[in-house]
């Protein structure tokens, strides 16, 4: 049993065929369900669909008729959710910086059940086009390739949402692909990601750490052009009431955990999922995010395959976070392409392809069984699968000594 999952044997070419397909088919049964026993813009159980797409369509509504910062306001922010969809419905927080105000007004254009197929369907096809991309010239055939992207079960829970998990591995996808030949490309991709400001660790220490500067030069203007362009568009206001909403977002969401614990990803909802105070929750958090910078660092400067090093700084991401949810985890696809693309073209190292099924497979039963067991397994697999790439790394750094011991030591 060991030397399998070592291996990676028992993931035999029928077990890629099939499972992957079963999971397709759940996310096509799935979402025709919904839709089938939806009644307008809400489903069976009286949920808008899309959910968490509701409150975006509402910031954008609040936006154009002229009050951006209106979002910001909790209280406010919910009035209007309920004035949209009811006294009954559910409602959401915004917890986004102002740059994500422009997407959502455009949205908020369209009525609420077109501006939410828009938005799926445009920022699936991104994420469609991303991991194509990173798998072209691979021995994988682009429809199996597709058909892994769609039946990744993050990608369910993410359509389910309305989320923007989407949009998240695309830039991901796509900066990484631009890092070593457009960089300026790269950074813009990398910018274009401070909408989810809680990711902003891994992915600044990874370009400082590899001396991508051009990138991080970029990336740095380009987030300076979307603040200016921010405030013009909906005035200072709009940041200021995001400052002050942080402290609200951070008690309310992050540390009381008001979407569940068993829906939160990171080592900090872990730890409090199994019963730890707030303070020993950030010491946990604080540690593994050390480690983790530690670990990403030495990825980054050492000998490893760019593949490798992109990959390991997007799951980084999901352990230097004390506030990831498993939609979230679409953005691991990419990281999944970059690794399979590698272990096809230079052979799967060990462990490897065990933990890319774990990894694949957690989003779906993260949740459930956080929620029935109290066990935290998706920070769990993340941080093995973190691990296992360091460890592979290493190999390569010693692979890569041996080979320069003989230049050292000539005459």
């Amino acid at each position: 049993m060991w030397e399998k999952l070592r291996s990676g044997d028992w993931l035999d070419e029928e077990r890629l065929r099939v499972y992957p397909a079963m999971l397709l088919l759940l996310t096509v049964a799935c979402v025709a369900a919904v839709l089938m026993t939806a009644t307008g813009r809400f489903d069976a159980n009286g949920h808008p669909l899309g959910t968490d797409f509701s409150q975006v369509w509402v910031a954008g509504l609040e936006t154009l008729r002229g009050h951006p910062e209106a979002p910001f306001d909790l209280e406010r922010h919910i009035t209007q959710q309920r004035a949209e969809f009811g006294a009954d419905s559910d409602v959401y927080g915004w917890h986004y910086p102002p740059f994500f105000l422009a997407p959502a007004a455009a949205l908020a254009h369209l009525p609420y059940l077109e501006a939410l197929a828009v938005w799926q369907t445009a920022t699936l096809a991104l994420y469609l086009a991303a991991v194509l991309a990173l798998m072209r010239g691979s021995a994988a055939a682009p429809w199996r390739v597709a058909l892994m992207a769609l039946a990744f079960p993050a990608a369910l829970v993410n359509l389910g949402h309305g989320q923007n998990g989407f949009l998240t591995a695309a830039l991901l996808g796509f900066g990484f692909l631009a890092l070593q030949r457009r960089p300026a490309l790269a950074g813009v991709c990398f910018a274009l990601l401070a909408y989810k400001p809680q990711f902003a660790l891994a992915l600044p220490v990874a370009l400082i750490a590899g001396g991508h500067w051009r990138a991080l030069v970029a990336a740095a203007a380009s987030l300076l052009v979307m603040t200016l362009a921010s405030v013009f568009a909906f005035g200072p206001e709009s940041w200021i009431a995001f400052v002050r909403s942080l402290d609200v977002t951070r008690d309310l969401v992050v540390e009381r955990g008001a979407a569940g614990f068993p829906k939160i990803q990171s080592v900090f909802a872990a730890m409090r999922l199994l019963g730890a105070d707030i303070a020993t929750a950030y010491a946990a958090q604080m540690l593994v995010t050390t480690a983790t910078v530690a670990g990403l660092v030495w990825l980054w400067r050492g000998p490893a395959d760019l593949r490798t090093k992109a990959a390991g700084a997007i799951v980084a991401t999901f352990l230097t976070t004390p506030y990831c949810l498993d939609y979230d985890m679409t953005a691991l696809a990419p990281a999944f392409a970059l690794l399979v693309s590698q272990g096809l073209e230079r052979g799967f190292r060990p462990y490897m392809k065990s933990a890319l099924a774990a990894a694949f497979v957690i989003p779906l039963a993260a949740r459930p069984i956080a929620t029935a067991l109290s066990l935290p397994l998706g920070a769990l697999t993340i941080a093995a699968l973190f691990a296992i790439i360091l460890s592979n790394a290493r190999d390569a750094y010693f692979r890569h000594a041996d080979a320069a011991a003989p230049l050292r030591s000539a005459p």
